[in-house]
């Protein structure tokens, strides 16, 4: 999709976000609907954006130092601490020169900068928490932001004090979510082709290298002869995982990164994947049963804790990573393969959990809080000014 940039336009907002999928998605999805309202976007992130940047609706993408900080290894507090501080100075130049409307953060260390030079200059700030727990870059800021907008209507590890800025907004899921989400799920006939969607975020997952084709070979005849696997590969894993299906025969379509992702999940008939936040809103968007394996190494098991909610919504099932048997895997896609009635009702389950309106409630957050702002410095009084007379 091309964006074309107006002159007249209503003003700049600040997107911030870290470089990966799982942040910038969601980011890209606001800009696209602020782009369609007529404002500029900014956006600040890492150096790891020019991996998914060239879709973003920006008028110019900034690369903002940054750095994490681990408990553990006391020498980040100085290497991060030194970067943050970096980052905070080049973010309030630039800032300071664009003069936004509104800075908007979606988690990740490389937001954290922009938000805080965004609230020592006064300019209105909001955080978006795509997962059921917070964030810790998100955590650390919460108390100075104008707004917290949440994918979940239930929010850990949130931090004290914080509870009345929360505005429940969804996930928002980019244009070509919206786009693949109009196509309707129909289930397989025993006599149709089935397809098998296998991915592990923008990252790939090097645990389905070598558990899934372990899984597929052990199908029965009859479900591999109508098989069609996709599965994203982690470059170095493609020549084991290739000649696996290859010996076993399998019609599989391997790659490491899938630009067409929403398509082919609008395609697949079951889909086996992780569980970060991004997945989670656009398999609950475009409606499809999935078989999650949340990633077990996450610092506050925001992944289990997005899978459960996905799961007790009726729209897939979960089998955490230590728990992951070639067999057991196995045996529950030859299940779900005739079941019909089973993979319509997770469709229909998860697709009812979905809120493809997401983009629009976060962009009328942004604008409510940039509203507000401008109403108080022109001496106006707010609604949050009357609920606390």
């Amino acid at each position: 999709m091309s964006f074309q940039f107006d002159a007249r336009a209503r003003g700049v907002i600040v997107l911030a976000a870290g470089g990966t999928g799982g942040h910038l998605f969601p980011a890209q999805a606001l800009g696209e609907e602020l782009v369609r309202r007529g404002y500029l976007i900014h956006l600040m992130s890492d150096p790891r954006v020019q991996d998914y940047g060239s879709k973003f609706p920006a008028v110019q993408i900034h690369e903002i130092p940054s750095g994490s900080i681990n408990k553990s290894k006391p020498l980040t507090f100085v290497t991060g601490g030194i970067k943050m501080a970096r980052g905070f100075l080049k973010a309030r130049d630039i800032l300071g020169s664009i003069k936004p409307l509104a800075v908007v953060g979606f988690g990740g260390y490389p937001s954290f900068p922009p938000l805080v030079a965004a609230s020592f200059s006064g300019i209105p700030t909001c955080i978006h928490e795509q997962n059921a727990v917070m964030g810790r870059a998100n955590r650390a800021i919460a108390k100075r932001v104008t707004s917290i907008a949440s994918s979940f209507p239930k929010i850990s590890k949130l931090p004290d004090g914080t509870q009345g800025k929360v505005v429940v907004t969804g996930n928002p899921v980019r244009d070509r979510v919206l786009v693949a989400a109009k196509e309707e799920y129909v289930s397989p006939t025993p006599a149709d082709p089935f397809n098998l969607l296998v991915f592990g975020g923008s990252q790939g997952a090097k645990v389905f290298s070598d558990i899934v084709p372990e899984a597929i070979t052990m199908l029965p005849r009859n479900i591999l002869k109508k098989l069609s696997l996709t599965q994203q590969v982690r470059p170095e894993d493609m020549e084991r995982v290739e000649a696996a299906y290859k010996k076993a025969g399998v019609n599989a379509e391997l790659a490491p990164f899938f630009s067409d992702l929403p398509a082919r999940i609008a395609g697949s008939h079951l889909v086996i994947s992780r569980s970060g936040a991004s997945t989670i809103a656009e398999l609950a968007v475009i409606g499809r049963p999935a078989i999650l394996v949340p990633y077990s190494f996450a610092l506050d098991s925001d992944q289990m804790k997005n899978a459960e909610e996905y799961a007790h919504a009726g729209g897939g099932w979960i089998i955490e990573q230590n728990e992951l048997e070639a067999e057991r895997l196995s045996s529950l896609i030859t299940k779900l393969r005739f079941s019909e009635t089973e993979l319509v009702s997770a469709a229909a389950a998860g697709k009812a959990m979905g809120r493809p309106d997401a983009a629009l409630r976060l962009a009328d957050n942004v604008e409510r809080i940039a509203l507000e702002s401008a109403l108080k410095d022109a001496g106006y009084n707010t609604p949050a000014d009357d609920q606390s007379n």
